[in-house]
């Protein structure tokens, strides 16, 4: 702004009141896109990410989708050998606590069954990729030792999982999230040297994310919404969150909407 304001007053008095007016106009618009936009990019973000790490994989290896629910990647894995598989229980409806999704498609999986004892012989894979998932299983560290069975020497685990959570798909949520301590741990044990370990988001935009929630949530839980008031509190609050975001340094190490992992079996 500070070289749009050396511009500004070069002009004539009339032009220079509208341009104050046109310039503002475009700062509160950016301000309301970085609003709308804090604490809003968790799925995106974790969705362009894993769409990459499965380009990058060389064509004809054999892939296991663990836990596909509705098989979305299955289109970025054509130069692959697709393999979905999932335990098929959940329905969209669930127990209808939590966040639901309304609707669920599983009728076109290749293997269903449980995700810690997966019919196929060992080392049958080239790569594992499991997104979103291992929060929906009772003792995810036995589905991390399933894909060190199932995985080639060399082969490449891909996960993603978050590091704190709201129930969902209720009554197949059994974890609220997952530390890179929890993947350092347990991936080594079961012989992977990981690769990447990226945090999501950080402290302030997860916090975002959940203010841009209140009204949702309120609307379910209570059967109000936010006053006038409150909106404009609401909006006050991600403001600071969007500036503090911007000027973040390593809040992750507290909280974040979740780590990206590549893993190789050793």
């Amino acid at each position: 702004m500070n070289f749009i304001k050396k511009i500004l007053l070069t002009l004539p008095p009339v032009r220079k009141i509208l341009a104050w007016k046109h310039a503002y106009f475009i700062q509160e618009q950016q301000q309301n896109i970085r609003l709308n936009s804090i604490g809003t990019t968790n799925e995106e973000v974790r969705l362009a990410w894993t769409k990459e790490q499965l380009q990058k994989l060389p064509a004809g290896l054999r892939i296991l989708d663990a836990g596909a629910g509705e098989r979305k990647f299955k289109p970025y894995c054509k130069h692959l050998q697709y393999v979905s598989q999932d335990f098929g229980q959940y329905n969209g409806q669930g127990n209808q606590e939590g966040l639901q999704t309304s609707s669920w498609n599983q009728e076109n999986l290749d293997i269903v069954c449980d995700i810690i004892a997966i019919p196929e012989p060992d080392q049958s894979f080239d790569a594992i990729l499991c997104t979103e998932v291992i929060e929906h299983i009772p003792d995810a560290a036995l589905a991390i030792k399933e894909f060190g069975r199932l995985l080639k020497p060399n082969g490449i685990l891909i996960m993603t999982a978050p590091f704190c959570s709201l129930t969902h798909f209720a009554p197949y949520h059994f974890s609220t999230g997952f530390s890179k301590y929890y993947y350092e741990h347990h991936l080594a044990a079961q012989d992977f040297a990981i690769k990447e370990l990226t945090p999501n988001g950080n402290y302030f935009e997860y916090l975002a994310q959940e203010v841009h929630r209140i009204q949702l949530v309120a609307e379910q839980y209570t059967k109000e919404g936010l006053t006038e008031d409150e909106a404009l509190a609401q909006k006050t609050l991600l403001h600071a969150l969007s500036r503090f975001s911007q000027q973040d340094k390593l809040s992750n190490e507290l909280l974040c909407f979740g780590y990206l992992v590549v893993a190789v079996k050793k």
